[in-house]
């Protein structure tokens, strides 16, 4: 599993997620119309023109979710029980058809899970950038990671 267990991360690290991702326009068309979202923003090139971002632009929904599974490879894949909360989601700067996000991780906090012991809580800190690196996503959230198993 390519994944991280509770061990391996500590209280400051940062991990620099290699990939990214362009979003296009069939992307965020099709989250919204999955999400029953109708919002103009996203959709109405004509009403988005008149705002002041001049075109639309992309589902932040979809933007936190992106940032998110842009981490899954190198972070949780195989090595988490459960994400347990999202919290201070923010968008300094919109993106835009053809933007690509890269994401990184910094590892907020950590402590050992009182209810599970074979897993620890970690709190951490996405932050998702365009191609001109601007912070276009932030997210805190809270996962419950698995232990390192013991050797046989």
């Amino acid at each position: 599993m390519s994944g991280k267990y509770y061990e391996d991360l500590t209280v400051g690290m940062r991990i620099q997620h290699e990939l990214g991702r362009t979003i296009t326009e069939a992307d965020n068309v099709l989250f919204c119309s999955l999400t029953m979202n109708p919002q103009p923003l996203h959709l109405n090139e004509d009403f988005a023109a008149q705002t002041r971002f001049g075109r639309r632009i992309v589902n932040g929904i979809f933007s936190m979710g992106l940032v998110v599974g842009l981490t899954v490879a190198d972070l949780t894949q195989g090595t988490i029980i459960a994400n347990l909360g999202y919290e201070q989601v923010n968008h300094p700067h919109p993106l835009f058809h053809g933007d690509t996000l890269y994401v990184e991780t910094e590892i907020l906090s950590k402590r050992d899970s009182q209810s599970n012991p074979g897993a620890g809580l970690v709190t951490m800190k996405h932050t998702g950038r365009n191609q001109d690196g601007a912070v276009c996503v932030e997210v805190t959230r809270t996962a419950l990671f698995l232990r390192r198993p013991a050797a046989p």
